[in-house]
């Protein structure tokens, strides 16, 4: 038998100036063919799940493409046309389909990325069995669920269950082509927005929604995903869902999915994230190094790559600094103007130069107003290095061409892409030894975690009004459904549920 694996990844947020053409899919571009098929090997993505699936059951694969993007804004028209175009021209022929898509993408011309290609695949191909690996933060919609026969999302974030969701999946798929199993789908989306740090599988809600799905599938369902959903996205439902696959059985599958969202439902308060005023978080941080052996971590969620932050804001250094803050390592900040500036300086050199604040936020009504630094410059590099885990382990990543300014207090660490900081990597392949700091202030959310609290002496999450804030009252909302619970009153009983 053929099967169809492809990969397709974006998170879009519509309020990120960040642009999204065809060459963000990836270091140089998406992958194709054989290039694609050789770029999940060993990898821990579900697409690679689907591969050493396809491999055990003697299957022929086609790997038209591999395309993954960070989150950034809308994807270019022409960008989602071509990977759609390539895994569509592919299907002919494939007695099993095999995507490992996000959920949550948003382009010029769409906003629903991933229903759009499935409803073209299903038309291209009616009786073919089609499974999708999704994110955990999808934002699940109608077409989704009308075109696919299976559908899996992660369980954990941190994300380090890719591999894992495709594994699922694809099993399924393949249980399913061999008559084991009659895989069926129902949903419920909520009328919740849930905030994304309150998505964390360690916060007390979402941990017990997914604890929750484990049981539903111990007790017999094939599937039970939870889906947050996207927030940022202004499409009609950027919401929290439910996706549960029974076999055979729609009914036992809808009451499994009703059961979990009333449950959720139940628990909506757990979703809405409490903002801390900047000048306390970083009051709370000076308080606990003034003990601390090891680094204060501080995660300036507000300008994130991985939810579509332009990684050029310094509200969080700048108040951090006129506080009296100093041994800081901070970083990812993406300005490559001035990476060109200390390139051509070289190390060593004294440079004054502005800094970050470059790029205008109009959605957010932010102009740009760039800061300018004065230091020296310690380290360059070309940006290269491997990811050690356990998110993406053995990737070989690219930041672009990368520097360290040192202004006394602070040294930065300057990106000519927008990177998360997955891995030590990001500094130790600059000299920059992080266990070393006083504090350690991150352009990050939550995929730096496993990586650096296990050497920080504690954790300080600090809002700044950037394209992924935490405020809700910034972003100017015209698509989405109207109410939204926490901003709008939405009442409490079953019709909460409706899709």
């Amino acid at each position: 038998m053929k099967v169809l694996i492809a990969r397709m990844n974006h998170e879009t947020n519509t309020f990120s100036p960040v642009p999204t053409p065809l060459s963000a899919f990836g270091p140089q571009g998406p992958v194709y063919g054989a290039e694609a098929l050789a770029a999940n090997l060993g990898k821990r993505t579900a697409m690679a799940a689907f591969i050493d699936l396809a491999r055990r059951h003697g299957a022929e694969m086609v790997t038209p493409i591999d395309a993954s993007a960070y989150p950034s804004g809308p994807v270019d028209g022409g960008a989602y046309q071509h990977i759609c175009d390539h895994i569509v021209a592919a299907a002919p022929g494939c007695g099993a389909l095999l995507l490992d898509l996000h959920g949550a993408m948003v382009a010029e011309t769409t906003p629903d990325g991933e229903g759009d290609l499935l409803e073209r695949l299903r038309a291209c191909l009616p009786g073919v069995p089609i499974a999708v690996a999704l994110d955990l933060h999808g934002n699940v919609t109608q077409k989704m669920i009308d075109n696919a026969n299976v559908i899996v999302s992660f369980k954990t974030y941190p994300h380090i269950d890719m591999y894992e969701t495709g594994e699922h999946a694809g099993r399924l798929l393949f249980d399913m082509l061999a008559g084991r199993k009659r895989p069926v789908l129902a949903w419920r989306r909520l009328p919740l927005l849930s905030h994304t740090l309150c998505s964390a599988t360690d916060s007390p809600a979402m941990r017990d929604a997914v604890e929750a799905a484990r049981a539903a599938e111990a007790g017999g369902l094939l599937a039970v995903s939870v889906l947050a959903g996207f927030g940022l996205a202004d499409i009609p439902h950027p919401c929290l869902s439910v996706v549960a696959v029974a076999d055979g059985d729609r009914e036992a599958a809808q009451r499994a999915a009703q059961d979990l969202a009333e449950r959720i439902w139940d628990a909506r308060e757990g979703f809405r994230y409490e903002r801390e005023p900047l000048e306390r978080s970083l009051a709370r941080a000076q308080a606990m190094a003034r003990t601390a052996d090891r680094p204060v971590l501080l995660l300036d969620h507000g300008d994130n790559c991985m939810s579509g932050g332009t990684c050029d804001t310094m509200d969080v250094l700048s108040a951090a600094l006129e506080r009296g803050l100093d041994g800081i390592l901070a970083g990812l900040y993406c300005d490559p103007g001035a990476v060109a500036e200390l390139h051509a300086a070289g190390v060593g050199a004294a440079v004054s130069l502005p800094v970050g604040n470059k790029q205008s936020l109009a959605h957010l009504g932010r102009d740009a107003q760039p800061v300018t630094l004065q230091g020296t410059v310690l380290a360059m590099s070309d940006g290269w290095y491997t990811i050690t885990g356990p998110t993406y382990t053995g990737q070989r990543v690219c930041m672009g061409r990368s520097a360290v300014l040192d202004v006394g207090a602070a040294r930065l660490v300057l990106t000519e892409r927008t990177h998360e900081p997955w891995d030590l990597g990001v500094f130790e392949s600059l000299g920059q030894d992080p266990r070393q700091a006083r504090f350690l202030l991150l352009k990050s959310r939550m995929y730096c975690r496993p990586v650096f609290v296990p050497i920080s002496a504690g954790l300080v999450e600090c809002d700044s009004p950037g394209a992924t804030s935490a405020d809700w009252r910034l972003f100017p909302f015209k698509q989405r459904a109207r109410p939204l619970y926490p901003l709008e009153d939405v009442g409490s009983d079953t019709a909460a549920y409706a899709n």
